[in-house]
């Protein structure tokens, strides 16, 4: 499955280096797996391709509407900030402006998916030696180069274009480079994985598949997280460019879970060229946690029916917090986003799979080993252990939907010249 094995891979040597016309034996590559996978996460490029961090601000905005967080320093809360994510080596957020479901029928998508993105933007420019946003490739590889952490921009809910196709080249010109075609439901464009089966348009409406051809022309990848199993298939075939699953997991571990993928559309999606980029979320990830789920929402759908309570009042919300203290979930292990990465490869191919964390999106729900930005170490170190190569980390970190990228970007060139 893969060209080097475990052990192979932890013994091989560099090999000799020319230095100022000296031959020099250049010094032995670490033995020990954790500290070869600290070099290795130093020295790729790390993107991710779901973190939540605007909307966890926008959430703790203060009353001058300005965010009470400063991500630039080390935060007590979230899973993402400068400091830690020096420590991971991470290098590339495609940060998640998120359009709650309910924004589809109470209007101002459009406008929180612009404030967000201003946010991010102010950010960036507040502390302009740390941060850069990042609206291709290039400018992401830059600004590694210049030890700066990329934001780069994805829009989950399509809802944020509102029923406006002109509406894609404004975010496009905002630095928009994926869009999360629907979220948890339907909207005017998909069948949501939460409707599966009995969706509105069975699959995409008509509206959608414009919206499809139309992401192409302008370059925005398709984003088919969040989608029903019809949609995907649907959006894989009428794109004329790879998509991608900005966070999903496999199905194959947690049956009967839909915003997973199962094997065939795993398959549909790499066979177009396109990305798995795998959630970090215990509920993606072990069958123990999606048992939890069911069981923690009965509890609560019957204590809110016994009180007459909706979730958003304050005795729900207390209820649920002393729920979950003395109730725990279970937690997978950093093994686990391994076991969801090797399924992918033996499946597709080590040319499509990424990660896509949700860090901040899934919050208490993480595994152990895989808390923060600061932890993707933790994961190379073990898929080393497995035998994977450094050649096929850096597909999995970076170069698989950095290709995707590209070729998005190339396509959009190419139509704008022919226009």
């Amino acid at each position: 499955m893969r060209p080097t094995s475990a052990l192979l891979s932890l013994v091989l040597l560099a090999a000799p280096a020319c230095t100022h016309g000296t031959n020099v034996q250049a010094p032995p590559a670490p033995v020990d797996p954790a500290e070869r996978a600290r070099q290795l996460a130093r020295r790729v490029i790390i993107a991710d391709g779901h973190v939540d961090v605007p909307y966890r601000l926008h959430e703790a905005l203060g009353p001058n509407g300005a965010p009470t967080e400063d991500i630039s320093q080390r935060t007590t809360g979230g899973d993402f900030d400068h400091p830690r994510a020096v420590e991971g080596g991470f290098d590339v957020a495609f940060m998640s402006i998120y359009i709650p479901a309910e924004l589809q029928k109470t209007g101002g998508a459009k406008v929180l998916a612009d404030s967000l993105i201003d946010m991010m933007e102010k950010v960036a420019r507040g502390a302009p030696d740390k941060f850069a946003m990042a609206p291709s490739v290039q400018a992401a590889e830059q600004n590694s180069q210049a030890g700066k952490v990329s934001f780069a921009l994805g829009i989950e809910n399509g809802a944020a274009i509102e029923d406006r196709l002109e509406n894609l080249r404004h975010f496009q010109q905002r630095g928009v480079r994926y869009i999360t075609l629907t979220h948890t439901e339907d909207n005017l464009i998909s069948d949501s994985a939460a409707s599966q089966g009995h969706g509105t348009w069975n699959g995409l409406s008509p509206f959608g598949k414009q919206v499809v051809a139309e992401m192409n022309r302008v370059g925005i990848m398709v984003d088919v997280s969040h989608l029903s199993d019809d949609a995907i298939r649907q959006a894989v075939d009428l794109s004329q460019m790879p998509v991608i699953a900005s966070h999903s997991s496999c199905r194959q571990f947690t049956p009967g879970f839909p915003r997973n993928l199962p094997d065939e559309l795993i398959r549909v999606i790499a066979a177009k060229g396109g990305v798995v980029m795998i959630n970090f979320g215990s509920s993606f990830l072990i069958p123990e946690a999606q048992d939890y789920s069911r069981q923690v929402d009965t509890v609560f759908q019957a204590y809110a029916k016994e009180h007459g309570l909706t979730k958003d009042r304050p005795e729900m919300k207390a209820f649920i917090e002393t729920y979950l203290r003395e109730h725990p979930a279970p937690l997978a292990r950093v093994e686990d986003v391994a076991n969801h990465i090797d399924h992918v490869v033996r499946l597709a191919g080590i040319d499509h799979v990424g990660l896509g964390s949700d860090f901040d999106g899934v919050g208490p729900t993480l595994p152990t080993g895989l808390k923060d930005v600061s932890q993707y170490p933790n994961l190379f170190r073990v898929l080393l252990e497995r035998g994977y190569s450094e050649t096929d980390i850096e597909k999995i970190a970076s170069g698989n939907v950095f290709r995707v990228w590209r070729k998005v970007e190339a396509h959009a060139a190419t139509s704008r010249s022919e226009g």
